[in-house]
């Protein structure tokens, strides 16, 4: 057995009252519950999400500050300079807030940061660049910022005040800007509950924000070209960067994102269109095609090159132009799944061969040469191999770069933070993040990480865990009911897809191994009543397949085939009886 199999509780009563309630099933009504959802009315604004569940933009911390100082920007005719990210939260969010300046009457520029050459976020390097490039007295620091004391400090000195937005945890002391627009902004226990409302926002969400907030006190003020300007259109940008940052999709992030994606189908962007075209995608787009169709092509300019590609392809004006962007980036990202391909190859091969797993509670492993564009894949990839907290790092010369990615129970931005004196540079989220270390010290920045989860993760931390919303029967999954559970849409990150466990059944026919490497494995399950199709995607030839009488995890899914449409299985694990 694979995973930990973890089955929600079982509440018939709770389930049964909200499907009277709200005429719905009470398997819909159990899944909800699951997610943490058992008053009707939040139910009913939880599948019937609307632009009109947004909250006022000028709750966030510092917002009214920010916009004051853009608008005063504005009345001064001061050149405005966007320092955005080289993700697609930061492109997104550069291009939405490029877009809507420029719109309202603002002179702006933008610059993205090259991986390679500047590193992260504002660093030192970056803004040197940046005001070479484009003097200027106001930067507004986008996806990034809020740990920049020092480059903040710079900035100041030379007579430029920063603004910053972003969702990244906050320095202590925090930086010296002007407006630091964050909802991680205060203690834990002394945030106000707007600020917890945005909590989970990434940049492309906070920059949308901005943009109402412009919008809202434009007409304030009488500017006719903030009455005009519709904010509507933006939402694509907004799905894009928040699906991409794989924040939680509840709260405003499921709003933006439903919407978005509507916006997306039917989107008049020219890049977006083009790149949809690229990545072949001719159906309404969900939270898959973003995930791993559209963002990783978007990625795929700052990990190889510079991020600027990707933001060009954003803000293209016509077919023509977008085009060849979008068979650039289509390119890149095709030498950037080689490179990573070969690196993960390399990494879980070193680990494999030193592996321990009673002491090795956290993975830390890098090379030379190894593409700094990758690692945070790479480091993803490792972590399915062998469930530990992962950083991969990599570079040129004596200082090498990372990213990390963890496993419930282990704060990364924390435990860099305990790791600081070995470190350059770092920041990042509690699942996600990202320093800057000499060489010489990785093998110390390994022991001390190791130090850390050992008291943070008890063994059962160790094993992933399969999280199953309710047994049913094989009756009980029909057409019907997927369409209803479609309501739970879209789903990722605190709002997961469905999964359900069946008990007893067995094979009423033998499995059938498909693909070129027979990699795949299809099975006909039954409980004697019912037979259904599974397929296991990814079997693999050496693995246990089952025998006799078991239990099977599933997530239940229409296939089309032939203008047919079935019920098929996807096998997630399976345990004998």
């Amino acid at each position: 057995m694979k995973f930990r199999w973890s089955l929600a509780p079982d509440q018939p009563l709770l389930a049964g009252q909200l499907a009277s309630a709200l005429g719905i099933s009470p398997l819909l009504g159990q899944c909800l519950v699951n997610r943490g959802l058992s008053e009707a009315e939040a139910i009913a604004a939880f599948l019937e999400p609307r632009l009109k569940q947004l909250a006022d933009p000028f709750l966030l911390p510092n917002m009214r500050m920010a916009v004051e100082r853009l608008y005063r920007a504005h009345e001064g005719k001061e050149p405005l300079t966007i320092f955005g990210d080289y993700d697609v939260d930061g492109v997104t969010s550069t291009a939405l807030l490029v877009e809507t300046l420029r719109a309202l009457g603002w002179t702006v520029n933008f610059y993205l940061p090259h991986r390679m050459e500047e590193g992260y976020g504002l660093s030192q390097d970056g803004v040197e660049n940046c005001l070479r490039k484009y003097p200027t007295t106001l930067l507004l620091a986008v996806d990034c910022g809020s740990t920049a004391v020092t480059a903040i400090d710079w900035l100041r000195q030379k007579g430029v005040d920063v603004l910053v937005l972003d969702h990244h945890q906050i320095s202590t002391p925090p930086p010296a800007a002007s407006a630091l627009v964050n909802p991680q902004w205060g203690s834990e226990a002394g945030a106000k509950e707007s600020n917890v409302m945005f909590r989970e926002l990434c940049s492309a969400g906070l920059a949308f924000k901005l943009a109402h907030a412009l919008v809202k006190r434009g007409r304030e003020l009488g500017l006719a070209a903030a009455e005009s300007f519709d904010i509507r259109p933006l939402l694509d940008l907004v799905a894009l960067g928040t699906i991409a940052d794989l924040v939680p999709l509840t709260g405003e992030n499921r709003i933006l994102v439903s919407m978005g994606l509507e916006r997306l189908h039917t989107t008049r962007r020219p890049g977006l269109a083009a790149l949809k075209k690229v990545a072949q995608i001719t159906t309404p787009p969900g939270v898959y095609e973003v995930g791993f169709q559209l963002a990783p092509r978007l990625n795929a300019a700052g990990r190889i090159e510079n991020a600027e590609e990707a933001l060009h392809l954003l803000m293209a004006t016509d077919l023509a132009t977008a085009e060849p962007i979008a068979a650039s980036l289509d390119l890149r990202n095709r030498e950037r799944q080689k490179i990573e391909r070969g690196i993960a190859e390399e990494a879980i091969g070193a680990v494999r061969a030193k592996f321990n797993p009673e002491t090795d509670f956290v993975i830390v492993e890098g090379q030379l040469q190894w593409h700094v564009g990758v690692v945070g894949i790479v480091a993803s990839r490792v972590l399915q191999q062998f469930y530990r907290p992962t950083f991969i790092v990599g570079g040129e010369g004596g200082e090498w770069r990372g990213s990390g990615r963890s496993v419930a129970g282990f704060d990364l931005a924390a435990a860099l933070r305990e790791c600081g004196d070995l470190l350059v540079r770092h920041g990042g989220h509690a699942m996600a993040a990202g320093l800057t270390i000499q060489a010489e010290n990785v093998d110390a920045f390994r022991i001390r990480l190791n130090e850390l989860a050992r008291r943070a993760l008890k063994p059962e931390d160790l094993q992933p865990t399969l999280r199953l919303d309710a047994e049913v029967t094989l009756k009980e999954i029909t057409l019907e009911r997927l369409e209803e559970l479609d309501r739970l849409k879209p789903m990722g990150q605190r709002n997961p897809a469905c999964q359900f466990m069946v008990r007893n059944v067995t094979q009423s026919r033998p499995l059938l191994r498909m693909g070129a490497e027979k990699q795949h494995v299809k099975l006909w399950v039954t409980d004697g009543a019912i037979t259904q199709e599974a397929v296991w995607w990814g079997a693999g030839k050496e693995t246990t397949l089952p025998v006799g009488r078991f239990d099977l995890a599933f997530a239940p899914q229409v296939n089309e085939y032939n203008g047919r449409r079935t019920i098929q299985l996807k096998v997630l694990d399976w345990r004998p009886l």
